[in-house]
């Protein structure tokens, strides 16, 4: 066993914190010692110790004169717990491996530093490629007070989300409706137009073992939300808030009634001002949105450059059609160089269906 092997088990331990540190960063740690594992830990939930404490708690022997692998550089300030550094001192140990490096300026470098000063043997940049992969929600977060925004949508070979007469259930196979509901889990809020509560009455939750549902933005121009609809409905359940771009102190108040914020963010065209929204978020330390539709509300947020990445789950289907839907409406651009830019990031065959995920280039 060598470096490669502990740290790959500190990201795969970092992983289970997904879905219950927000606004944290996942972070998994593996104490070795003469070859042998003799602890490990993983940030399991905000608040609540980190990784590398969790790593010291469980430890089944002496740590002194051993080895810390670390997906992240360990915390050096004081927050809802005392520093990592601090009990890594205390904890003897002799050696430190960090991942990545963390960008949140109070500690960017300073906790390897304080370990260095402290005569203890720090590598850091280790697989950090690797390691940087389990927090872009984080660093983007951490860096500019802004959500991670990622659009999912699922659709046939050729390109359609419903039918012609707006049937859509079911585009894809189990395991991708599957993993969307993991990719509920692991964002803090999901975001819907008005269009999707009107034609699919969702309810929009987390329907997996261990999962957690997902703050549920409903964007809503015009008000038009029906007050029997299963999201209101749920409302007191799951937190829930409608952003609209008229004020409707009637229609507010009975919403309010079941449980549902309402905000008016308009913009200058009376549509939702999604910048200003995920202004809003970040301000609130809602850290990641999973945008699931529709077509305009995608056009909307690629066009208002919030959208940082795409999940593209496609079936081995064609439904044809020049009036069946697709998954990014409006008008469309002009001229292909006016196109969104991608960077494919991976693809994934999930049973017969196939996932394509994407980074979206030039993001505000």
């Amino acid at each position: 066993m060598n470096d490669e092997f502990y740290m790959q088990r500190a990201i795969e331990l970092a992983k289970r914190g997904e879905g219950f540190v927000s606004p944290n960063p996942l972070v998994g740690a593996v104490i070795v010692k003469d070859g042998k594992i003799i602890g490990e830990g993983w940030h399991e939930r905000c608040g609540e110790l980190h990784a590398e404490r969790n790593a010291l708690k469980n430890c089944k022997e002496p740590t002194q004169g051993s080895t810390i692998y670390v997906t992240l550089e360990p915390c050096c300030h004081y927050g809802r717990t005392p520093p990592c550094t601090k009990a890594i001192i205390e904890a003897k140990i002799s050696r430190v491996v960090i991942g990545s490096r963390d960008p949140n300026p109070l500690v960017s470098g300073k906790g390897a530093e304080i370990l260095r000063k402290a005569g203890i043997e720090v590598i850091e940049d280790f697989m950090r490629d690797e390691c940087d992969k389990l927090n872009p929600i984080f660093f983007r977060y951490i860096t500019t007070k802004l959500p991670y925004v990622s659009l999912k949508y699922a659709m046939t070979a050729d390109g359609k989300i419903a039918t012609y007469s707006g049937k859509s259930k079911w585009i894809t196979n189990e395991f991708s409706r599957n993993d969307v509901h993991r990719l509920r889990k692991k964002h803090r809020a999901i975001m819907v137009g008005i269009g999707t509560v009107l034609a699919d009455n969702p309810i929009l939750n987390c329907r997996i073992e261990n999962g957690r549902n997902p703050i549920r933005i409903v964007c809503d121009s015009k008000l038009r939300i029906p007050l029997d609809c299963n999201i209101c409905k749920t409302a007191n359940e799951i937190s829930t808030l409608v952003v609209s771009a008229i004020e409707d102190s009637e229609k507010q108040a009975e919403l309010e009634k079941m449980g549902v914020k309402t905000l008016i963010l308009p913009d200058k065209n009376g549509k939702v001002d999604l910048k200003k929204l995920m202004q809003y978020l970040g301000e609130k330390s809602i850290d990641s949105v999973l945008i699931e539709g529709g077509g305009t509300l995608a056009y909307s947020a690629l066009q208002s450059k919030i959208v940082n990445h795409i999940y593209s789950y496609i079936a081995p289907k064609i439904f044809g059609g020049e009036n069946a839907k697709t998954p990014v409406e409006s008008v469309g651009v002009e001229a292909p160089d006016d196109c969104f830019k991608l960077k494919r990031t991976n693809v994934r065959e999930m049973g017969s269906d196939i996932l394509i995920e994407y980074d979206v280039l030039e993001v505000q």
